[in-house]
């Protein structure tokens, strides 16, 4: 009997201990799928924001833009090295993330919503991205961000290579 209820003990510890990994991505979802309801999110979320005069990106891949200050001098590419000030946002306005010194090249690890909205600026510029959740983290949960998330971000280039803008 003993034997019995020590195989008992086990089986039920080793159950309990079985958890859930937190950083597998959430049910597959059919991409055209959620590409549609990011839009309509983003869409709805600019119709009760008529200040915000954003765009579809040309190339179809979801993404919104506003450019609030074009920036000058030579074109930012994936091997430039910037500085930027951001603020990302959800949806519902909710600040998830911030930095005011963030520096990185387009060619590093950053979310595609990033690597094709931020080169639609130079020096100086301030853009407002719409990122579908495609182009920001996807299937997989970030921080307070569930998974699927449509992110907004306001990002100011400090300075791209190590030069500063150019104030007039």
């Amino acid at each position: 009997m003993k034997k019995y209820l020590f195989i008992l003990s086990v089986l039920v510890i080793g159950l309990a201990s079985c958890s859930k990994d937190k950083t597998t991505p959430q049910p597959v979802v059919d991409p055209a799928v959620q590409a549609k309801v990011d839009d309509d999110a983003i869409v709805a979320y600019l119709d009760a924001h008529p200040n915000i005069m954003a765009v579809k990106d040309a190339s179809n891949n979801g993404l919104y833009y506003q450019i609030i200050d074009a920036g000058s001098g030579a074109a930012i590419t994936a091997s430039s090295k910037l500085v930027v000030s951001y603020l990302g946002t959800d949806l519902k306005d909710v600040q998830f993330d911030k930095n005011d010194n963030f520096a990185f090249s387009l060619s590093q690890n950053i979310i595609a919503g990033w690597q094709l909205g931020v080169p639609k600026i130079k020096n100086g510029g301030k853009i407002l991205l719409f990122i579908p959740s495609a182009l920001g983290y996807g299937p997989y949960a970030n921080g307070a961000l569930p998974a699927n998330s449509v992110l907004v971000f306001t990002i100011t280039i400090k300075s791209v290579d190590g030069v500063a803008p150019v104030i007039d």
